[in-house]
Order: C-alpha cells, then structure tokens, then sequence
C-alpha cells in the first residue's frame, strides 16, 4: 500500500468483520470520544493442510480517549498497538475476527460507520511516510482528502498552518526531508476535520528538532478539541505531551494512570511491569525486565506478565484478572494497591 489515501479505501469490499463480534456499548459516558472494551483480535490460520486455529494477539484490551486529550499507547513491539488502530479504522486484514465493544461518540464503531468516518472525523497520521504516493505531488494528494469545491484553497491553508511553503506543494515525497513530510502527513490527516487523530509512532529515528515540532502539531490538534492517540515506543516523548498513559503487554492492557503518576520512583504506578518499565529508563536505574514478552501462541493461562514479575504468587497463574479503578487509574493486577 503505497499511498495514504488508499487507507481510506481499505476493506470497502470486504466482509463486514467488525459485525461479528462487536457489541453495542452499555452506557459510554458523553465525554469519551473513543471507548474500547475488551477487544480481542484473533486471526484465522491454516495448520498443516486444512486444520485452522484461531491465534488470538489482542485479548481484553481496554482504552479510552476524551475530547481534548492525548492518551499515548506505550508497549514493546508485539504488545497489539498497531493492531488496535488497525481495528478502530477498520484496516484488518479479511481473517480477523474481532470481540468485544468499540464506540465512537457514544455509538458502536460498525463496519458501516469506519467506512463513513474513516478518513473524515477518525484519522491516522502513519509512522511511515511511505504511505505517501511516491508518483504524486504532495500537494495535489492532501486536495485529494478534502470534499468541497475548494480543495486546493483548503489544501493551501493547510500547508501554511503546518509552515510548509506554497512551493512543497508542488514537490514529489522524495523531495521532502523528514520533517516537511511528516507535516503533510498531518495536514492529510486533518484535511477532513478529523475529531479523532490516531498517530502511530509519530517521532521514532527522527531529529530532536523534527520529533518536538511532531510533539507540538499533536499537542495543537487537542488544544483544538481533538482526540488524539499517540503510539509509541518512546515514553519519554510520550510524558511531554500526554494527558495520560496507556500501558500494553503481550495484546492487552495492565494499566492506564494520568502522566502525573509517572515520576521519582514510580511509587504512585500501580502495575509491576509499568513500575519496571518506568525504572528501565536511562534517567531511573536503567535496569532490564528479565525474561521476554510472550507470544500470541504461548501466552500464559494466568496474568500475562505472571513468568517475569516479582510479585508473583500461584494465584497470578489461575486467571487472567480483570481491569479495574485504582487511585485515579486502572490496572490489571490482583497485588496492585
């Protein structure tokens, strides 16, 4: 997929998967513009020959965004982040199956309502900007966004709003350094007056300069009145710009917790493998998490972190637990305090 604006277009023919499993919310409150409750995603695979298994690589995730607020979505690689805006755009793959409730606004998040807000008031500014089409003008791809009769006077706003010059308009992506493409990829993203802005890894391998401009477009787009999910690996952009913290492990969530909870030893954290993430930074101990995080085809029966925490006891190992209100958060452990 070479262009952005293919996103957009991504699954329009294909089955309605979402329906499958999503349910209606029960009562999402009227501030939270994006609500997700134990979404799981499981793809269909084929085992020697015809025999299927279902692997199932998010479980129980849980996540909200309110107008106005950056919740950034912290985890190692493999931990379902990428998947979990693939969900809420509608971009799976046509194997997936999806449980659980996604809302937007107060109402589910059907396959019928992606397709009509993806793009428009649900949009992703990509980590690569390879979703750019190599082939186009840049400027001519963000016209492409926009709806009305004026795109190209939208489109020239929008490149002065992110300080890009009249002249990149009419530049190819190859012709653009990192941070003027990084700032078409935000125009194209809120080209369509997009409410909710789901930015995956929006600063990694770039320069500082470029990383704080990206921090600062996002920390605009909120004092705007949007909502904005940052996923990233980097906790420390992260605590520069977000309002609270969203902690995912082996496809689910451990913790939420305001960034205000993020400092000294951790001590206000509630969750071992948040508190042991928080000490890895260089600025703390800089101490390893022994072990690795496991895979979708061997995940433990009990807490997914079980194997590696300290606080570990055989009731860890019976059942998953359940997120529950903690001090002005949420945590998934049963020795959380």
């Amino acid at each position: 997929m070479n262009s952005y604006n293919n996103i957009k277009n991504t699954q329009n023919n294909q089955p309605g998967y979402l329906d499958k499993g999503l349910s209606q919310p029960l009562s999402a409150p009227k501030d939270e513009l994006l609500l997700v409750e134990d979404l799981s995603v499981a793809f269909v695979q084929y085992q020697k020959g015809l025999k299927q298994r279902n692997l199932e690589v998010i479980c129980d995730l849980d996540v909200s965004v309110k107008s106005g607020e950056i919740v950034a979505v912290v985890g190692s690689s493999g931990s379902g982040k990428s998947l979990l805006a693939h969900a809420i755009l509608g971009i799976l793959p046509s194997n997936a199956k999806v449980s659980g409730t996604i809302s937007y606004n107060g109402e589910a998040l059907t396959v019928e309502r992606q397709k009509l807000l993806r793009g428009n008031q649900i949009s992703l500014i990509p980590q690569s900007v390879n979703y750019l089409d190599p082939l186009m003008r840049v400027g001519q791809q963000v016209q492409n966004t926009i709806k009305t009769k004026d795109a190209k006077a939208v489109q020239e706003q929008l490149f002065k709003r992110y300080h890009l010059s009249e002249a990149a308009g009419v530049l190819y992506p190859f012709q653009l350094s990192g941070g003027m493409a990084r700032r078409v990829l935000v125009a194209t993203a809120v080209s369509g007056g997009a409410r909710l802005i789901i930015a995956d890894e929006p600063t990694p391998g770039l320069h500082p300069e470029v990383v704080a401009e990206t921090l600062s477009h996002l920390k605009e787009l909120a004092s705007q009145g949007c909502g904005v999910m940052m996923i990233t690996h980097d906790i420390e952009a992260a605590m520069k710009i977000a309002d609270r913290i969203a902690v995912f492990y082996a496809g689910t969530t451990l913790e939420l917790a305001p960034i205000e909870d993020f400092k000294d030893r951790g001590e206000a954290l509630r969750h071992p493998y948040t508190k042991a993430l928080w000490m890895a930074l260089p600025e703390n101990d800089f101490k390893p998490i022994p072990g690795f995080q496991p895979t979708p085809a061997d995940l433990p029966s009990g807490c997914l972190f079980e194997p590696r925490c300290q606080l570990r006891t055989a009731e860890c190992s019976a059942d998953r637990p359940e997120m529950r209100d903690l001090r002005g958060g949420k945590v998934r452990c049963i020795h959380a305090t």
